[in-house]
């Protein structure tokens, strides 16, 4: 890969990632909830649901199903219906006001934090279901490959430079939600800040069923 072509492309993700989309709130929602070590967990599941959809785009699955109207209907709607249960979760999330002297970061076995596995989990569906990242990476990867060239070793330079671009910004997401935990330590205040991550989660998950096929 030309060095120009990488730094193209390295731009472009740092564009993409800081973009606002479902992952940054996920991000941001367990930041601010659990602290930025905690939300390493949910980060991690979000780059591979990330390193899935790039590599499904780069062996042409992801074309695959741009071209079949029924295929994409069915992970639009699973995407949709998995953001929609995530905002629902976040809405009806329990409030606990940490006590006094507790730790800001959170740690294992605090009410409400939920394990390891569930939060790697919830990450990786909700980038791996989010038809809007094929889309994308249909869309974007061909302008970065070069036929000519070995196709697995752009791929793999595109995915370590895709996805250690967001885990910087996914954690850099997290640390800013995490600094507000000491004005959103109140029943009350927490109690907003599930209602409006929420209702993000909500609007991002109706938004999706509104995704139209390429043609």
């Amino acid at each position: 890969m030309e060095l120009h072509v990488w730094l193209a492309f390295f731009a472009a993700s740092w564009v993409i990632a800081i973009s606002p989309g479902s992952g940054a709130v996920l991000s941001m929602s367990h930041g601010l909830a659990y602290g930025v070590r905690q939300t390493s967990a949910t980060i991690a599941g979000l780059q591979m649901g990330l390193a899935v959809i790039l590599l499904v785009a780069g062996v042409g699955v992801g074309a695959l199903l741009l071209a079949s109207a029924t295929a994409f209907t069915v992970v639009k709607v699973l995407g949709a219906a998995y953001l929609i249960w995530l905002g629902v979760q976040q809405w009806r999330a329990p409030v606990a006001v940490a006590a006094e002297g507790a730790s800001a970061n959170g740690a294992v076995g605090e009410p409400g934090l939920p394990s390891v596995r569930r939060r790697i989990t919830l990450g990786f569906f909700t980038n791996v279901t989010n038809p809007k990242g094929i889309v994308f990476m249909v869309a974007v990867l061909p302008q970065f490959i070069d036929p000519t060239r070995a196709l697995w070793l752009q791929l793999l330079i595109l995915l370590v430079t895709s996805v250690g671009v967001d885990l910087l910004v996914m954690h850099g997401y997290a640390f800013l939600a995490s600094r507000a935990q000491r004005w959103l330590a109140s029943a009350r205040a927490r109690r907003a800040q599930n209602r409006v991550f929420g209702g993000v989660l909500l609007a991002m998950g109706a938004s999706l069923l509104m995704v139209k096929r390429v043609v």
